[in-house]
């Protein structure tokens, strides 16, 4: 995809989405960090379900910590692989308040050393909590990427730096979730809605008059 196409498919993007933000509900970049952890591998819609109940008793590293293990897993039992980031979330509670007084760090190798926080958690926490310029690749994005011809690797951080490579400077702050929005309720990947797709002319998609068709 040449730069005036994919200048066009993000002003097109721009257009259709207006509200260009993540669907995790929170209310602190802490909520944010916890929140994200804990969707890795499971809908937003399903951690909203949890973390509505956890954050009104626990939502600082001291109450979820001083809610202890047990009754945490409890609390977010309906999210898969409750167990591991139930652990994890304790982990880093005591991080957040033995090396960071509690706050939420604000550089990528800060975050990625919490427990449970990986590359992708911490692009997240970083676009989304502190307004930074990154770019968090997940499956959705990922295919988009490549499907559609805008940005392709064969690995997540090949994807995330043709990326931040190819986007347009003035959309980079958005894009990550233009591309999930997008990917989510668009660019599918069993059934993509080839046919009611703002950015059909500019896709590459080989199949998109196929699936235009369905």
């Amino acid at each position: 995809m040449n730069a005036e196409k994919r200048l066009a498919f993000f002003q097109k993007l721009a257009e259709h989405i207006k509200d260009p933000v993540t669907e995790l509900n929170y209310s602190s970049e802490f909520e944010l960090l916890i929140a994200v952890m804990l969707s890795a591998q499971a809908t937003d819609k399903s951690v909203n379900i949890a973390t509505e109940k956890l954050f009104a008793v626990a939502n600082t590293p001291q109450a979820i910590l001083d809610l202890g293990l047990d009754n945490l897993k409890k609390y977010i039992s309906n999210i898969g692989l409750y167990n591991s980031k139930a652990a994890n979330v304790i982990k880093t509670c005591q991080d957040l308040l033995t090396k960071h007084n509690g706050q939420v760090p604000q550089t990528r190798d800060e975050l990625e050393m919490l427990a449970g926080v990986g590359r992708k958690t911490a692009n997240v926490v970083l676009n989304t909590a502190f307004g930074k310029p990154v770019m968090a690749v997940d499956t959705h994005i990922f295919r988009v990427g490549n499907r559609t011809g805008l940005a392709t690797g064969k690995t997540v951080l090949a994807v995330e730096k043709a990326l931040l490579k190819r986007i347009p400077s003035q959309y980079l702050l958005d894009a990550h979730h233009y591309l999930i929005l997008h990917g989510r309720y668009t660019c599918m990947a069993r059934q993509p809605k080839c046919g009611s797709c703002v950015v059909y002319d500019e896709c590459m998609f080989k199949d998109k008059e196929k699936w235009a068709e369905q």
